[in-house]
């Protein structure tokens, strides 16, 4: 089967929805964000200011490999997913081995993006517990998220 799920990965802040849409874009694929299968007790959590633990996350993650195997299947799709741990990226690949492209950024950086966005249930003040549990894995498309967008799609699209 033809590879055509990539899932843009990294902590919030990092531009997986904005890189994530124009990766898809670019490539004619639908664009689906990890965010909007979270269940309501999730979104209600984080809105509170509270971190999940990988009991939130565990139900949210096997949804989203059960999409990922549908996306597969048809059309293939890139998501945009933080997958933090080495451990929910392994549960998000039970069904489908995704192309991985992982979003770097400094902290500076990082918690500017969130200070300015508005109306997106993350705060920045759960930015710390997100780089605490980020494991950096040493596979997959690594880029830094200092280029415009646009620059860093086009290095994206020179990996694959």
């Amino acid at each position: 089967m033809k590879q055509n799920v990539i899932l843009v990965a990294g902590v919030s802040g990092s531009g997986k929805s904005t890189i994530g849409k124009l990766l898809a874009d670019r490539l004619g694929l639908p664009f689906k964000d990890a965010d909007d299968y979270h269940p309501q007790a999730n979104v209600d959590k984080m809105a509170a200011g509270h971190p999940l633990n990988d009991a939130d996350r565990k139900p949210w993650l096997e949804t989203l490999a059960l999409e990922m195997e549908k996306w597969s299947k048809g059309s293939g799709a890139v998501l945009a997913c933080s997958a933090l741990k080495e451990s929910y990226r392994e549960l998000l690949s039970q069904k489908v081995t995704p192309q991985w492209v992982f979003l770097d950024g400094s902290f500076e950086l990082l918690k500017s993006r969130l200070d300015n966005r508005k109306g997106h249930f993350f705060n920045s003040e759960l930015l710390q517990s997100q780089l605490d549990t980020l494991e950096e894995p040493d596979y997959g498309i690594h880029v830094s998220i200092e280029p415009s967008p646009e620059a860093i799609v086009d290095e994206i699209l020179k990996k694959l």
